[in-house]
C-alpha cells in the first residue's frame, strides 16, 4: 500500500497530457523551474537576474555669461 508502480506513473502522465497537451508542457515546466529558482534566490538573498549598468550622471547645461 502506498507505493507507486510504473502503471500509476503512466496514468498520471496520461492525465497531464490530457489536461495540458503536448505543446503546453514545456511552458509549464519552464515556469515551474523559474519559480523554484526565484524561491531559492529569495531564500538565500541573492539574485541571478542581470542588473543593468549604472547610468552616468547627466551633464548640467552650462550657463554662458555675457
Amino acid at each position: 500500500m502506498g507505493e507507486f508502480s510504473i502503471f500509476h506513473w503512466l496514468i498520471v502522465l496520461a492525465i497531464v497530457l490530457i489536461f495540458f497537451g503536448g505543446r503546453r508542457i514545456p511552458e509549464v515546466m519552464k515556469g515551474l523551474g523559474e519559480g523554484i529558482r526565484s524561491f531559492k534566490d529569495g531564500i538565500s538573498g541573492t539574485s541571478t537576474t542581470p542588473q543593468p549598468p549604472p547610468q552616468p550622471p547627466a551633464e548640467k547645461p552650462t550657463e554662458e555669461k555675457k
